[in-house]
């Protein structure tokens, strides 16, 4: 087991990423010696890596240049391959590495933390818990796998903050099976579905993330997967299920905020969508474990920003609005889409697969589901997998997807190269329409968003 306090210097392969920024910012504020490289810091620095430095994080190029014997640990991600040089260099420095689940987990048995997992909407539930938690004076420390809005006002990434108290938030992973590692006193499950694992597996990660919860597990019972793991906890919550501690009713959207009754509470909050009802429900009653009143809790939620890439309005030109969101599984795609809908007279949805192997995994739900969702008028549009090297099976591409969904509707165009796509946008985007960038694991997404609004 990993104790993280034992050491001092920690080096991250791969810093650049949200949940190794995050932790390096959390280890740094505490007082660690930190420093990491990343294959993108090369050349120009990048705004992450000038953040990273002004808070005494020493950056380097992934060329084994930052690694010696003063590290006492190496931290690497998933993504990180034995092939990798600067790991290969660190184990013939005999330093210890250790995965970042691992070190979070470390350091999540060291405070009261509380955990949202499920296959979707975990950022924006963990920046709404923390959110409320700091509004409510309870100074949360946070690590997340977002930035939070009002955390980059203030020049900070945004994806992590030392507070004062013991309360820890943070993001419980399942698609690496990392999930298994946290202890928390307080966890929630948001939702269950078929992302990058069967439900079989999900099942077993759940389950032992339910078993290593001390105090309280609050399920979303609205959602007929997840509600097979509750405990019938007090705090359980769900939309329209009235035998639930925290029932949402009563749910409308007006532009780009969305109001609906927890309970009898009324609450108003900046964002679209209603699934983000149901993320508010979950943070509502995890902050209510705290001691916190629910009307205390929607009091705060009526100043929450919102959080970098989830349903983000870019902006808007000729009455055309460009929305970026992180959405990279059926089910995200299809929320998204959903809440761009309420918005629009047309939704023009591009979506960026974000690797081989999930959209192998993915992408017979991935077609039924943007079959579903599609109305007459609506236009989904797929570019290449975002691909980041290593070797993966390539036999399912964007464009069979989009072949077979053409199989069933013509309101569905392929650019290869995503650049392609922004004169066609700027020719036939109309007044009314919502265009919706959508995508993970590329950090040229956001710049992109950005060149689609300039160019319509």
């Amino acid at each position: 087991m990993v104790t993280f306090s034992a050491y001092n210097h920690f080096f991250f392969i791969g810093i650049a990423g949200t949940g190794m920024s995050a932790i390096a910012q959390y280890l740094r504020g505490i007082g660690k010696n930190v420093s990491g490289s990343d294959r993108l810091f090369t050349g120009e620095k990048m705004t992450i890596q000038t953040q990273l430095e002004d808070l005494g994080i020493k950056c380097y190029n992934q060329d084994g240049s930052g690694i010696d014997e003063t590290i006492d640990v190496i931290v690497i991600s998933t993504a990180i391959e034995d092939t990798n040089l600067e790991l290969i260099k660190a184990k013939s420095l005999n330093i210890k590495v250790i995965k970042r689940s691992e070190l979070l987990a470390s350091i999540s048995r060291t405070k009261r933390t509380i955990s949202v997992g499920g296959t979707s909407g975990k950022s924006t539930t963990t920046a709404m818990i923390f959110h409320i938690l700091n509004q409510c004076g309870k100074s949360p420390s946070l690590m997340s796998g977002a930035g939070l809005t009002a955390l980059q006002k203030q020049g900070l990434i945004g994806n992590s903050y030392n507070g004062k108290s013991d309360w820890l938030v943070i993001e419980a992973d399942e698609s690496d099976g990392s999930i298994v590692n946290y202890t928390s006193e307080i966890a929630l499950l948001l939702n269950m579905d078929r992302d990058h694992k069967e439900f079989s597996e999900l099942i077993q990660l759940f389950e032992t993330f339910r078993a290593n919860t001390t105090h309280t597990f609050i399920v979303n019972q609205s959602h007929p997967m997840s509600k097979n793991l509750s405990l019938n906890s007090e705090y359980d919550f769900g939309v329209d299920t009235p035998n639930v501690g925290f029932n949402g009713t009563e749910f409308s959207q007006n532009g780009f905020t969305i109001r609906f009754k927890c309970n009898d509470t009324l609450v108003n909050l900046s964002a679209i969508g209603k699934h983000n009802m149901e993320n508010a429900l979950a943070a509502i009653a995890a902050c209510h474990a705290t001691g916190i009143d629910i009307s205390d809790a929607a009091r705060a939620l009526s100043t929450y920003e919102g959080i970098y890439r989830r349903t983000q309005i870019v902006g808007k030109s000729d009455n055309k609005i460009v929305i970026d969101d992180f959405a990279h599984n059926p089910a995200e795609v299809v929320c998204a889409i959903k809440s761009c809908q309420n918005i629009g007279k047309r939704v023009i949805a591009w979506f960026q697969p974000h690797g081989y192997g999930p959209l192998k995994f993915m992408y017979k739900e991935l077609i039924h589901e943007v079959l579903n969702v599609l109305r007459p008028n609506d236009l989904f549009i797929l570019s290449d997998v975002y691909y980041a090297g290593g070797t993966v099976n390539k036999e399912i591409t964007a464009e069979m997807v989009a072949n077979e969904l053409r199989r069933f509707t013509s309101n569905v165009l392929y650019f290869a190269n995503k650049e392609d796509m922004i004169p066609y946008l700027d020719k036939n985007s109309k007044n009314g329409d919502v265009i919706l960038t959508m995508g993970a694991r590329d950090p040229y997404l956001p710049q992109f968003a950005q060149k689609i609004l300039d160019a319509i």
